[in-house]
């Protein structure tokens, strides 16, 4: 499905209908051009729209999820860029299952889903737009029409998801008591009811073996991460992709794995004069990466049978600070009879039973739910030395009273 869709797609786009002119507002890779994938996952019910975005290469998906509703129309959760591609494929959809009458904002602290919301709801003027609560804007606290969102038709999400007008056919689950200073942190996890489909930002995810398509629409990323020195000429191939997208992982989920080393910098400037291509693109050569030989194992342990886990950011630096609230969230989600997931980055849709969702959250237990018969007390170990970065930047943390300290797991 994901290979028709995309041949459909080339058939008819030009340059201009992947072009994101308000790139500077939040500037990521691919900064002003932005592709489009949609993606069926659930006959005539459930599609993804996947973009990608990152930092020096870095790339990963970022998703919307739009979902039919059953008296007509859609609801969108966690728009992305709205591009004329975007658009195009959106209103396909309109066309055949009626209007957008919903939009959600399932986080406050995400501002890679934050500053699409706006753009997008202009798009579709009758749709109602709902945000997670106690939302939030760094340096100032901004009202929320100031920061683009259409005031007169948008809401915060009620505390209790009776209350919503789409109750019947979702249920929603909402994290926000996770304090870190200047700001919180907050995800909503939607359940639409009919499929069986749980829809969450970026608590839980999945890596996939192989890069994912929208990433390898333009492969320059991959096979600039392939290289193992700044003088290689990486051949584009399947083999490399694959490389490439491993590497990608590792900084994306950890920032610096303890596989990876970083020369000093005289060797990365010497280095930099024998690379074929020393352009701008290319970063004029500098290639300030030196891979261990079993750097693999690192990625095997995130990937491992394309588990269910909390990335971890999330686990070192913010899920930490709450862990009884989280467990609390955490069940609250797995009560619920979901067959699939589909996260707003990595792989998606993920197949998974609710005890796995809850047992991604173990790494908060001293006991993880051994009592109730659930998973082994080492369940879903992630390497302990991949995690030395992200300790050291929660103890500065801690150290300059940026945030509040972690508590004890519970």
């Amino acid at each position: 499905m994901v290979h028709d869709e995309l041949a459909e797609n080339l058939d008819k786009i030009t340059q201009k209908d992947f072009t994101w002119p308000f790139w500077f507002t939040l500037p990521l890779y691919p900064y002003g051009k932005r592709r489009t994938l949609r993606q069926e996952v659930i006959k005539d019910t459930i599609w993804t729209f996947d973009q990608m975005q990152g930092i020096f290469y870095v790339i990963v998906p970022i998703r919307m999820t739009v979902v039919k509703l059953d008296a007509g129309g859609l609801l969108v959760y966690a728009p992305v860029a709205p591009t004329p591609e975007c658009m195009r494929l959106m209103n396909e959809l309109v066309a055949e299952h009626g209007d957008v009458k919903y939009i959600i904002l399932p986080t406050i602290s995400g501002l890679e889903h934050k500053i699409f919301v706006g753009p997008f709801a202009r798009f579709f003027p009758q749709a109602q737009v709902f945000v997670a609560p106690n939302q939030w804007s760094f340096p100032l606290n901004l009202p929320l029409s100031w920061l683009g969102l259409p005031g007169r038709r948008t809401s915060v999400l009620p505390a209790d998801s009776s209350q919503a007008p789409f109750a019947d056919e979702f249920d929603y689950a909402i994290l926000d008591t996770i304090d870190l200073g200047p700001g919180k942190f907050a995800e909503v996890a939607f359940f639409h009811k009919r499929s069986h489909t749980l829809l969450v930002t970026d608590t839980v995810i999945s890596v996939p073996e192989n890069p994912p398509a929208i990433v390898q629409l333009d492969p320059y990323a991959l096979l600039f991460h392939a290289k193992d020195q700044a003088s290689d000429i990486v051949a584009d191939n399947q083999a490399n992709r694959r490389k490439g997208w491993e590497r990608i992982t590792l900084f994306a989920l950890y920032f610096r794995p303890s596989v990876l080393e970083v020369p000093k910098w005289g060797e990365v400037f010497r280095e930099a004069f024998k690379a074929p291509d020393r352009s701008y693109k290319a970063y004029f050569g500098l290639f300030p990466f030196k891979w261990r030989n079993d750097w693999q194992r690192s990625f095997q342990a995130v990937r491992g049978d394309g588990r269910l886990f909390v990335a971890p950011i999330l686990q070192a630096l913010i899920l930490n600070r709450a862990p009884r609230e989280t467990i609390n969230w955490a069940e609250k989600v797995a009560s619920w009879d979901f067959q699939w997931i589909i996260p707003c980055h990595f792989d998606a849709p993920i197949k998974a039973e609710p005890y796995q969702f809850r047992q991604a959250f173990s790494f908060l237990e001293k006991q993880p739910a051994v009592s109730a018969g659930l998973f082994s007390s080492d369940s879903y170990p992630l390497p302990e030395a991949d995690f030395q970065l992200l300790r050291q930047i929660d103890q500065g943390l801690n150290q300059s009273r940026i945030v509040p300290p972690p508590k004890e797991k519970v």
